[in-house]
């Protein structure tokens, strides 16, 4: 045991940047606080207090320049041990994008912002779909990030590619802090129903009240992914450093660490790190 829970723990969701106002616009108003550099010493104090040994990097800009520097941090880092980038999946010429970066054997999925995009069936695009349906063959899994709202669509995004790895960001952002839990139980149990897919319990803190959220708040919705997914397509995420926006690291690692508790050892095993090591073949 470490730390109360069996064996390894990966953080399978953290960010690293180096902050610039034009690529981080998005960081206004109450994320004020994230206006500054995230990068590997910080991080890697973060995971000694919680006892984190390995991590997923994911991307927080729409760039192959930023795929590229956190394949570069992973190849000089062991502890990052899968990175999820972004590459042109719209793109017709996305094929020599997938040759070039999956030449990195640390370039595990690819990710797309797509609950900022201005058309909410973003994701049904044919040019879209062309690019996921060729991460298959790349051995590439795919991140999905959205809000709530996006959820029926998911479905039939989803269902496109049903031999495709897909991975839930956020547990598809509910909505904690307004207490609801319909519809977004009913289509995430749906979703679940998919056996390709599997959903981090990442950013649940900022979607909840920032300054008073309680284990309490956040323990419905992890129960409803823990029951939908199961410890074996469920992983832990810290969304590190938007999570400090409403707590520490460390914080939320106790907070999950009580969600977990009463669970088997397989079961914490599973959740802590064998289902991101399934997903993304780490």
């Amino acid at each position: 045991m470490r730390n109360g829970v069996n064996k390894l723990i990966i953080d399978a969701h953290h960010h690293l940047w180096v902050y610039n106002n034009l690529d981080y616009n998005w960081m206004t108003g109450a994320m004020a606080a994230l206006r500054r550099d995230f990068l590997i010493p910080e991080l890697q104090q973060a995971m000694r207090e919680s006892g984190v040994e390995g991590t997923v990097a994911v991307q927080a800009r729409q760039t192959t320049e930023e795929t590229e520097w956190l394949l570069d941090l992973a190849t000089r880092n062991p502890s990052l041990l899968g990175v999820v980038g972004w590459i042109p999946l719209a793109d017709p010429a996305v094929d020599s994008y997938l040759d070039r970066f999956t030449q990195h054997p640390r370039l595990k999925a690819v990710r797309h912002v797509l609950h900022d995009e201005p058309d909410d069936f973003y994701m049904l695009r044919d040019d879209f779909n062309r690019g996921v349906s060729q991460l298959l063959k790349y051995g590439l899994t795919y991140d999905i990030l959205i809000f709530e709202r996006h959820l029926p669509q998911t479905l039939a995004f989803v269902d496109r590619h049903p031999n495709q790895v897909f991975v839930i960001d956020h547990a598809a952002k509910p909505q904690i802090g307004e207490r609801l839990l319909s519809p977004w139980q009913e289509r995430m149990k749906e979703l679940a129903k998919r056996e390709n897919v599997y959903c981090k319990v990442s950013g649940m803190v900022t979607e909840a009240d920032w300054n008073t959220w309680t284990n309490d708040d956040l323990r419905p919705y992890f129960d409803v992914a823990l029951s939908a997914f199961s410890p074996k397509r469920l992983m832990f995420g810290s969304d590190w450093p938007v999570l400090t926006l409403a707590g520490g690291y460390a914080r939320w690692m106790r907070t999950f660490r009580s969600f977990i508790s009463t669970l088997s050892t397989d079961e914490q095993e599973s959740i802590c790190s064998g289902s991101a090591r399934a997903a993304y073949r780490l």
